[in-house]
Parts: C-alpha cells; sequence; structure tokens
C-alpha cells in the first residue's frame, strides 16, 4: 500500500469547519446522542478482537440493499454498486440518528500520536492520521475535490481494505493504519502544495446504488485503466451534493495535545468498540431526523507551504 496524495485531502480537510451546514450545537445534545449508544463497559482491553486490521467487507450476515440518493436509477455512465436494482427501496431509517466522529492525531517530536486541533494551518513535513468513529454499522464514502475541481472517491479504494467501507458503530477506524508494515505508511505527509480542498463525507445506513464498491469497484478499475480512483457522473454528484440542503447538528470538543489512549489504540488496530469512558471524538456530526438513510456533510482545509 502506497500513501497516496489525494488521501492527503483527507486529513488537511479537517481544518476548515466553518462551510459545514449545522444548528447550533446548543439546540440538541449532539455530543450526548452520540455516545450513549457506547457500551458502558469500562474496560475494552478484555474483549476478544481480531490480532490485525479487521476487514471492511460487508458480513455476510449483511443482505445488501442499495440506498438511493434522490432517484435509485443508476445513471448513465455510472456502474451500480454491489448487488444493486433500481426497483429495490431504500431500508427506512433507524431509531436513532446517523452519526460520525472524527478525530485528527499528529505525530510529535518523539513519534507519538497527540491529539491535534484540526483548525491549526498544516505546513510541509507535518504527519498525521484520522480516527473514524460512527454510532451505527454502514457504509462510509469519502470524496474530495480540489480547488472545486472534479470529485473523486478517495475511499472506498481499489488498492485498500479490498475496497471495503463498511463499518460497524463505535468500532474506530483509523487512515492510515498504525500497524502497517514500513513507518512510511503510517502516517499522512502534507507536501509542499498548496489548494483549496474540501472533503465529503457520506455515511449511509446502506450501499450507494449507484457507487462501486469491493469487487465491483476492483473490477472496475482493473477494466478501465485510468479511470481511478473512480469518478462519479454530474448528476450522481449532483444527488449527493443535494443531500447538503439537510442539516446536521454539530458538536466540538477539546483536549488538543493529549497521546492517544491504549485502549483508542487497540480498539482501532484490533476491530474493538469503544466504551462510554473512552475519549470522545474531536468533532462528531449528527443527522436532525432519525428517518434519514444518509448523512452527507463538508470540511474545507487549511494548508499552506
Amino acid at each position: 500500500m502506497k500513501a497516496k496524495v489525494f488521501f492527503l485531502s483527507l486529513l488537511i480537510a479537517l481544518a476548515g469547519l466553518g462551510t459545514m451546514q449545522a444548528y447550533n450545537p446548543q439546540e440538541d445534545d449532539v455530543r450526548g446522542a452520540f455516545l450513549t449508544t457506547r457500551p458502558k463497559a469500562s474496560a475494552n482491553t478484555d474483549k476478544p478482537g481480531p490480532s490485525s486490521r479487521p476487514s471492511r467487507r460487508r458480513p455476510k450476515t449483511v443482505k445488501p440493499g442499495p440506498v438511493a440518493v434522490n432517484s435509485p436509477t443508476p445513471s448513465k455512465g455510472t456502474v451500480p454498486g454491489p448487488s444493486s436494482t433500481p426497483d429495490v427501496a431504500p431500508r427506512k431509517g433507524g431509531s436513532q440518528r446517523l452519526g460520525l466522529g472524527v478525530t485528527l492525531f499528529m505525530r510529535d517530536s518523539n513519534g507519538l500520536s497527540v491529539r491535534t486541533d484540526p483548525t491549526r494551518t498544516f505546513r510541509k513535513g507535518d504527519h498525521v492520521r484520522v480516527l473514524l468513529e460512527t454510532n451505527a454499522d454502514g457504509y462510509l464514502y469519502v470524496f474530495n475535490t480540489t480547488d472545486n475541481g472534479q470529485p473523486v472517491m478517495i475511499y472506498p479504494d481499489a488498492e485498500l481494505d479490498e475496497a471495503g467501507n463498511y463499518i460497524q458503530g463505535h468500532v474506530p477506524w483509523e487512515i492510515p493504519s498504525s500497524t502497517a508494515a514500513e513507518e512510511r505508511l503510517r502516517w499522512f505527509t502534507f507536501d509542499q502544495t498548496s489548494g483549496a480542498e474540501k472533503l465529503y463525507f457520506v455515511f449511509t445506513r446502506e450501499p450507494l446504488a449507484t457507487v462501486p464498491i469491493e469487487d465491483d469497484l476492483i473490477n472496475f478499475c482493473r477494466e478501465n485503466t485510468g479511470k481511478c480512483p473512480w469518478k462519479p457522473a454530474a448528476d450522481v454528484w449532483a444527488q449527493i451534493k443535494s443531500e447538503l440542503d439537510e442539516p446536521v447538528k454539530v458538536a466540538k470538543s477539546e483536549g488538543f495535545g493529549k497521546s492517544q489512549t491504549g485502549p483508542e489504540q487497540q480498539a482501532a488496530t484490533r476491530g474493538i468498540g469503544l466504551n462510554r469512558d473512552d475519549p470522545e471524538p474531536s468533532l462528531i456530526m449528527l443527522t436532525a431526523s432519525t428517518s434519514k438513510n444518509i448523512l452527507v456533510a463538508t470540511m474545507d482545509l487549511i494548508h499552506k507551504s
């Protein structure tokens, strides 16, 4: 695995939060609503878990049910997601609002992972890693635009995690992995190039009908040399962006400068769920309605050479 340049936006885009649509966090206890679904157990170190980074492919017990963004019909020139059919209705929303937590870590002079303020300005040579946490099982897509250019899907990726993007509720997921074989693959490193980056997080209860994942994405990239990372068609992208009109509630926390805890690191590398007494994400985004099957939010970067 190589630390690709386009993945850098996943981290630096956390810096600018001003353009995200949001309610006033004081209108609702976003933090409490997100954390209450964590288990109450006080020690996750005793929980069994895989010895290596868990698979991001859908478990076999999960029956695919594509989620359509406005329209379930795949657009011309797009590749349908796994087992997607135009006449399959999306699953109705669950009893909880969809939530996504994001924490940014930076490597300090001792090589340790330290929580860092996402509003800081990042410079050439800074090393960073992102920790993601959702409050429900689902699928996470990450798109990136540079200087308002054409969007590209930076996750899932045909060369990472078997092109899977399935994430379990409150089981943290770090990008890139701290357990990578080589040090250079464990962090994203900022280069000398500045630019206006925008990151789009798309979290859904079921796979998007018009976006390929897993074997569909791998086969598409194998058969269409030069067309990966995958790029959504204009109408599909417009449908995804239309979800930005839906309100998203936001909560932010401090604690910057503190080292990553042992339970956090173990949970992220072994596929173990976080407990309520574990540190909370630096940024929590929550849909305003329980009926929503999709959460879309954007962030901007501050990156200067």
